[in-house]
């Protein structure tokens, strides 16, 4: 299968074109050539006038589309939430458990395991958040499930997971050197989230195996002027990339800005998005546009990867251009795909969205495969 997606303004990732083509061959972007010295043999395909991007990679996604991961972790939730995420613009994700039972998180790491090895492309993995976290930060996490860390258990999960499980959110000051080490071999990204470490804390962390954070600002010790917290050694740590929910609730966009100025391409975009549910250990109700839980908590986001993109824009104030590299890119590099996902060059996949002037998804390509929204 080749073809040239024309008639549409792409934003590589690195430079944005008018007038050229994406050369899509299989499941590989072959190349971007100017459409006029495109060769009248290939098949071409009209973009409708779109904005083409590569397609959304969120690391951070619990549920959506009446599916919701995190309290039924099976095969066919990850079908659910990949055919939604696509809709909005994503082509790859990590469905993500938070602290749960030890039966919910082998669950989940199997589900995560089967759905990769049926082929399915667009999961990237399994992101445990948690149970290895401070109970002084749990956020709308279940107390009754945090964990203290153990070498058998952690090796348990990589066993079970098989490959899947690809990020894991622990707080630094109840993590062992052991427990990094361990998890590092395996090939698990660390993200330092639902803590209150002190920046010395945080800041040996970023030194000792962690290189990202979790939804900046939410569940984590503040920056303050004799106390600069974790906010403050993911600021001063140069290694150190962090998450961020671009919603204007779990963060003003003044924040999501400020942060922007600190860490540049170190700040990624993510969804936290969640589903409503009635049954299970996390119950989660849309309060507007947001989620809480039974008690009202702050539990998740109602965000597209497409939104937090557009929010950027409009509401923080950066180019598209570097907006879109916050949800393509810069996560890409936070699990070192960027050889391979983020950007439409020659040799990486064939992961487009396609979305007009007002920030509607009208169609993805996924591994080459080109589907209107309607």
């Amino acid at each position: 299968m080749s073809y040239l997606l024309t008639n549409c303004t792409i934003y590589s990732g690195t430079t944005v074109l008018h007038d050229h083509a994406v050369l899509i061959k299989g499941s590989h972007v072959a190349a971007i050539v100017p459409e006029v010295a495109a060769h009248a043999d290939i098949d071409r395909v009209d973009g409708r006038g779109c904005n083409v991007s590569p397609g959304f990679i969120d690391l951070q996604i619990y549920g959506g589309g009446g599916a919701l991961f995190s309290v039924d972790p099976t095969v066919e939730s990850l079908q659910k939430l990949q055919a939604y995420v696509r809709r909005h613009g994503t082509t790859s994700f990590q469905a993500t458990m938070p602290t749960n039972s030890p039966e919910m998180m082998r669950e989940a790491l199997q589900a995560g395991h089967d759905y990769q090895q049926a082929g399915y492309p667009s999961l990237l993995g399994i992101h445990l958040e948690g149970p290895y976290i401070n109970p002084v930060k749990k956020g709308a996490h279940q107390e009754e499930f945090i964990q203290q860390p153990a070498t058998d258990a952690v090796a348990e999960l990589l066993t079970i997971g098989k490959g899947a499980l690809r990020m894991m959110t622990l707080a630094p000051e109840v993590t062992t050197p052991e427990i990094v080490a361990l998890l590092r071999r395996a090939g698990v990204v660390l993200s330092a989230g639902h803590s209150n470490a002190t920046y010395a804390q945080g800041a040996a962390a970023f030194k000792g195996g962690f290189t990202t954070a979790t939804h900046l600002f939410n569940a984590m010790s503040a920056l303050e002027s004799r106390a600069p917290g974790l906010v403050g050694a993911i600021y001063d740590a140069d290694s150190a990339h962090a998450s961020i929910i671009a919603d204007g609730v779990h963060c003003d966009f003044a924040a999501v800005r400020i942060s922007h100025k600190m860490l540049g391409k170190r700040l990624f975009l993510i969804t936290d998005a969640v589903e409503a549910g009635t049954h299970g250990a996390y119950r989660f109700r849309r309060a507007e546009n947001r989620f809480v839980d039974e008690n009202g908590t702050l539990a998740g986001s109602a965000l597209s990867m497409m939104d937090a993109v557009r929010n950027c824009v409009q509401e923080v104030r950066l180019p598209l251009e570097e907006a879109l590299r916050m949800a393509t890119l810069y996560p890409a590099q936070v699990l070192a795909l960027d050889d391979e996902l983020g950007l439409i060059q020659p040799g990486y996949r064939a992961d487009l969205c396609l979305f007009n002037a007002d920030y509607e998804v009208q169609g993805t390509v996924l591994a080459g495969e080109l589907v209107w929204n309607g």
